[in-house]
């Protein structure tokens, strides 16, 4: 594993445990160059995924991205990071199991939206402010009253 200080490609693993929701493999490692201690983590990938965005412009599925997008949903709310963490690898999950190796973005945006709806209405609102581009404040009225009706949190 190559160090994310000074780029050397030895390391050594000092401890190794599953992470909360047992999805992945945490593990410190100490650089044998440098001497500096870094954490990784270790996933199952079941397939190589694709997300075919607008236009049919097509990249690969990067899980960092979809967790960064649902962390600034949830900005500033009280949510603890391993909530966030089961729902990006539970939307992962349904991605790498529904048999295929692409996926529309439109759906990927669907399934966050949906998962962001369970967990946290004012982080639901947000991302889809973003997600369908509300343009005025008439757009988050609409969509706000629409939560409400539906029993948000």
């Amino acid at each position: 594993m190559r160090c994310p200080f000074c780029a050397d490609d030895n390391s050594q693993v000092k401890d190794s445990r599953p992470t909360e929701d047992s999805t992945a493999i945490r593990r410190r490692r100490q650089c044998e160059g440098c001497g500096a201690r870094f954490t990784t983590f270790e996933r199952i990938q079941l397939r190589d995924l694709t997300v075919v965005k607008s236009e049919n412009r097509r990249e690969p599925f990067d899980r960092a991205k979809l967790e960064k997008s649902v962390q600034i949903a949830c900005q500033k709310r009280d949510i603890e990071q391993e909530r966030i963490d089961r729902l990006v690898s539970g939307i992962q999950r349904q991605i790498e199991t529904s048999g295929e190796s692409e996926i529309q973005a439109q759906k990927l945006g669907e399934m966050v939206m949906e998962g962001l709806r369970q967990l946290d209405s004012v982080a639901y609102i947000r991302f889809a402010s973003v997600y369908r581009d509300f343009n005025e404040a008439r757009d988050f009225e609409e969509f706000a009253s629409n939560v409400k009706d539906m029993g948000g949190k």
